[in-house]
């Protein structure tokens, strides 16, 4: 590629180079990445499929559920399947405009997973601290309310950091050590000053999943202290939301070390770890997802069951 060191002049075309290091064995990530992959595409196509084919999980909760399994589908065919091609043939060559996009579709699915667990405890809260007025609450027109702030938020800060990553000049190198275009991971490519690129990258990750991850927790132990109190339903409903919680830590702990990571200056943590811990917040989700949401819930397993005895 031709010398590119004018300062008005900018690489718009990039190679995705995660685990350089790996060498010959590079090649071999491809085996558990495709498996993972395979997992995630298969489980929540079925669970979609149920979800539509079955009447009687129309419920809200199912429904819930069931975008759910959507945004674990487009997740990873967004992103996975050029590193897959990465790994295994070495084609890693990407446009600044797909990368863009690319890193939208990340970002924005990351965040609608955040807040649609949240409008999931909402739910929960109402299905079991509130029963009586739960189909009050449930009706499109007033759950709306709960809706609408959170998606507009998610969009602005998505947007905002795509754009202001799109306006940044690339004039010293087009390797972006990567599987996948994850903001920082181009962002710190850029010639110019990054610090308000950066600025927005911390607000989105602690407005975003942080927040909704106290705002579930703090729902959860309202339903623990109504349940225990009541002595309604102990376990089913502790179990439900334990699970609950237990995915999305793992998710949001994913998350934070691969966006911090970019941020401190710790040599002990490699590049590799960096770029599978990314890996591990956008695959972890999806694979395990349909199993928490849909083999551990009683109605979608007994659908499911009845699904592979028809096969």
């Amino acid at each position: 590629m031709k010398n590119l060191s004018a300062p008005n002049i900018s690489f718009t075309d990039f190679i995705l180079n995660g685990f350089y290091s790996l060498g010959e064995w590079r090649p071999f990530l491809f085996i558990p990445f495709f498996l993972m992959f395979l997992l995630a595409i298969t489980a929540n196509s079925i669970l979609i499929y149920l979800i539509i084919s079955q009447k009687s999980l129309h419920s809200p909760m199912y429904v819930l559920i069931g975008v759910m399994a959507v945004l674990d589908l487009i997740g990873p065919i967004s992103s996975v399947p050029s590193m897959l091609l990465s790994l295994l043939f070495n084609w890693s060559g990407i446009s600044l405009v797909g990368c863009l996009i690319q890193m939208f579709f990340i970002h924005y699915v990351g965040s609608f997973q955040s807040t649609l667990l949240l409008w999931m405890a909402l739910d929960r809260y109402f299905a079991i601290c509130k029963p009586l007025y739960y189909h009050k609450y449930m009706e499109i027109p007033n759950f709306l309310k709960f809706v609408v702030v959170p998606l507009i938020r998610n969009g602005l800060l998505n947007v905002t950091i795509v754009s202001l990553a799109g306006k940044l000049s690339f004039c010293s190198t087009n390797v972006i050590d990567h599987c996948f275009c994850e903001h920082m991971a181009l962002v710190q490519l850029a010639c110019g000053d990054i610090s308000v690129n950066n600025l927005v990258g911390l607000l989105s990750t602690f407005l975003i999943p942080t927040t909704d991850f106290i705002i579930i927790t703090a729902s959860y132990i309202v339903i623990f202290a109504s349940v225990f109190k009541s002595g309604k339903a102990q376990i089913k409903a502790i179990n439900t939301c334990i699970t609950h919680i237990i995915v999305m830590l793992f998710t949001l702990i994913f998350a934070l070390i691969a966006f911090l990571s970019y941020r401190t200056r710790n040599n002990n943590f490699s590049p590799n770890s960096r770029v599978f811990v990314s890996a591990m917040y956008l695959l972890f989700p999806s694979c395990f997802n349909p199993i928490i949401y849909g083999v551990r819930t009683k109605e979608i397993r007994q659908r499911f069951l009845q699904f592979i005895r028809k096969i």
